[in-house]
């Protein structure tokens, strides 16, 4: 089996890349434009179990050369089985900043994937990534597929373009498509320090400094904070049994924790009571968040999830091992 992965060199992208070559015996080909992965992060992984080509989602020609561009063209390229959509602009802050850069990378290049899937000289079979985002200012929880979406940002928005045009592309081209919504993805590989950085890993990397929390609004807000582990097996799942949906599914498993209470679990994990600082809410925030898993159960039976104690752990041993906390000692 071959399957081609977009933004393959992201966090998401390139812990599902570890865990195909782990345990399957794929081929692998990453995509990517490094505009936030690195190709550090697939460092030790080489051909022919992964090759890596970088450029952009928006480069057809470079689509057609790694997926395998139909008939006898002289692009074509070689026969993929599945295609895994990770490749987008993230960050709802970083959207309403810039909501063309965000609406060009993932909503024009998710029908570009799809196109190129379309192309191809097989079927491929399609997942693609949406997010929980796309729920918005629904209130009800826990939140499943049927609940009416109400996108609060520009990044929303685009993710929720992401999974309609999969869907649409299911009905109106028979490809094999399914689209995940994922909810709150943490653990190694995810960058911290930098302005649109996740929840996680921004306060991993205070708390390993020696630094206050930084917390947006009250730390009353929850999330279904989901480990990359889990998102990676259940991918990896999906893809071996060929499953498709012609309704979004939740990547989650119905786990909600608010920000205070995670926050108070990384100083378990650390050994000490870590200080809070309290900051302006974020605009386009989502109050409370939580997935309804019992459509992933069916569709995927016998995927559990990284417990999250366990998962925070892995977490904070990965960013332990970083060179820029080596020197960091905190009494």
């Amino acid at each position: 089996m071959r399957i081609v992965v977009t933004g393959g060199a992201g966090f998401i992208g390139a812990n599902l890349v570890r865990h195909l070559v782990e345990h399957t015996d794929t081929e692998v080909a990453v995509i990517d434009d490094l505009s936030s992965g690195s190709a550090h992060n697939l460092a030790g992984l080489e051909a022919p179990r992964v090759s890596f080509h970088e450029g952009s989602i928006l480069d057809r020609d470079l689509l057609d050369v790694v997926i395998g561009a139909g008939g006898d063209s002289p692009g074509a390229g070689p026969v993929t089985d599945a295609i895994v959509h990770l490749a987008a602009r993230p960050s709802v802050p970083r959207s309403i900043a810039d909501p063309l850069a965000s609406h060009h990378v993932n909503a024009t290049g998710s029908i570009e994937v799809l196109e190129a899937a379309r192309r191809a000289q097989n079927r491929p079979h399609v997942i693609v990534a949406s997010s929980s985002s796309v729920y918005g200012a629904n209130p009800t929880l826990p939140k499943s597929e049927d609940l009416r979406t109400h996108p609060l940002s520009p990044y929303a928005v685009s993710k929720q373009a992401t999974e309609a045009y999969a869907l649409a592309y299911g009905h109106c081209y028979a490809l094999p498509v399914l689209a995940f919504r994922f909810f709150n993805v943490y653990g190694p590989l995810q960058a911290a320090g930098h302005a649109y950085a996740a929840a996680i890993p921004t306060f991993v990397d205070a708390a390993l400094r020696g630094l206050p929390i930084p917390i947006e609004g009250d730390g009353h807000q929850t999330r279904d904070f989901t480990y990359v582990g889990s998102v990676a097996g259940a991918i990896t799942a999906a893809v071996e049994r060929q499953v498709i949906s012609e309704e979004p599914v939740n990547l989650a498993f119905g786990s909600r924790r608010s920000i205070v209470e995670t926050v108070a679990s990384i100083g378990a994990q650390l050994d000490r009571e870590l200080e809070r600082a309290h900051l302006a809410p974020r605009p386009g925030d989502v109050r409370h968040s939580q997935a309804d898993g019992s459509r992933l159960a069916e569709l995927l039976p016998g995927v559990e999830p990284v417990p999250f104690e366990e998962g925070l752990a892995a977490t904070i041993r990965w960013f332990e091992t970083l060179p820029e906390y080596a020197a960091t000692s905190v009494d």
